[in-house]
């Protein structure tokens, strides 16, 4: 049997999507290699950047950060509401497939590049792979739970994190035979970068560290400010670094909330000496935001991947928000779902500084390998 040459689209277009794919196109250029001398499938890659995210210190930085290869194709979409955002993706990325004519297009997570992608190609008859599927937080008010229940919809192949993302799948009818339990790529990620990670110069002494930004957190004047209360009172007990996302620093601004911060200069990490209070800088390169996380005693977010690096990791991690589409993190990792309460925030604070935390073991699969299952499944798949 000869060799038979398959080509794929793999789409993204946040600081999220980056993280996933890169180790996804690692195990692409391996297999690549390694398909050279045997007979079977070939798998060919085409990467599209959407330009989603199109600030330098959330997309173009990641590239060498992440060893990732320069796009071969960039949409170049920019900002916009999210049904403008989600129409342009559609409309130029569907003028991509037409040109490119994929056996396959992959895309990650949740954001709006990753359902505009799949709506595309699944409109144009293209299978789809969805890595990350299955993830639900039950809350339709969320622009992500939107994007991943009809990203799920629409694709063939749904590569599922945990058990409890499978379950669901099936829940809302997904076939069995088109969900694949692969562990989480994110993770490979981390473990792919951990040693030099370890190796980025780190700041002295006890610190949380806070990412906020999502429209829940940070867009409702009310909620943000009761939020930034409680964090200051958090801060007097243990000084807070907070990587600020350039769309919440956009809300500060507006709400005039500048006085909440302590603003540091994040051009030289080595010099960075956090006072008692919320120390703000300006979003960070991966390898210097993980070091970052690797050297906090705590972390409090609204974001989804922090809660699985930190589990990984052994930090305790407060999520700021009343649920989670991650509750693997909760049932067998470090963190703890505290809502934006601010005395249920500064409890919990408290709590997790005091006590010591008893580490889980990891979660099945997250092993840094999930990237090499997918890639075989999809080379069985498509032979």
């Amino acid at each position: 049997m000869s060799r038979k040459t398959v080509k794929v689209i793999i789409a993204a277009g946040t600081r999220p999507n980056f993280i996933k794919v890169a180790p996804l196109i690692k195990a692409l250029d391996k297999h690549k290699e390694n398909a050279g001398n045997k007979k079977g499938v070939k798998i060919d890659y085409v990467f599209v950047h959407t330009g989603q995210h199109y600030d330098k210190e959330m997309s173009k930085s990641f590239f060498d950060d992440l060893s990732l290869p320069r796009p071969d194709i960039n949409l170049g979409v920019g900002s916009g509401s999210h049904a403008e955002q989600i129409g342009k993706i559609i409309s130029k990325f569907g003028k991509v497939c037409l040109k490119e004519k994929p056996n396959l297009v992959i895309v990650v997570g949740d954001v709006n590049s990753t359902v505009a992608c799949a709506l595309a190609a699944a409109k144009l008859s293209v299978p789809v792979a969805h890595v990350e599927a299955g993830l639900r937080s039950f809350d339709r008010t969320m622009p992500e739970e939107l994007n991943r229940v009809l990203t799920d919809q629409a694709s063939d192949y749904l590569f599922a994190t945990c058990e409890d993302a499978c379950a669901n799948l099936k829940r809302e009818g997904i076939p069995e035979e088109k969900i694949y339990f692969v562990g989480n790529v994110m993770i490979d990620t981390l473990f792919r970068f951990i040693s030099k990670i370890k190796a980025n110069s780190k700041i002295g002494g006890s610190y949380a560290l806070l990412t906020l930004h999502r429209p829940g957190s940070v867009d409702n004047r009310a909620v943000f400010k009761k939020m930034l209360e409680a964090l200051r009172r958090v801060s007097k007990k243990i000084p807070i670094i907070f990587s600020a996302h350039p769309r919440t620093q956009k809300q500060i601004k507006l709400f005039k909330y500048e006085k909440y911060f302590n603003f540091l200069n994040s051009s030289s990490m080595r010099s960075i000496n956090p006072k008692k209070a919320i120390n703000l800088l300006n979003a960070l390169p991966y390898p210097e935001f993980m070091a970052l996380l690797s050297g906090a005693r705590l972390v409090l977010t609204d974001s989804g991947g922090i809660q699985e690096e930190t589990t990984i990791l052994g930090i305790p991690c407060l999520t700021l928000r009343t649920n989670t589409e991650r509750p693997i993190t909760v049932k067998e990792g470090t963190n703890i779902i505290t809502g934006n309460n601010p005395d249920k925030i500064v409890k919990a604070a408290f709590a997790a500084l005091k006590n010591k935390l008893n580490h889980k073991k990891n979660p099945k699969y997250w092993d840094g390998k999930a990237s090499e299952r997918i890639v075989n499944i999809l080379a069985r798949e498509l032979r």
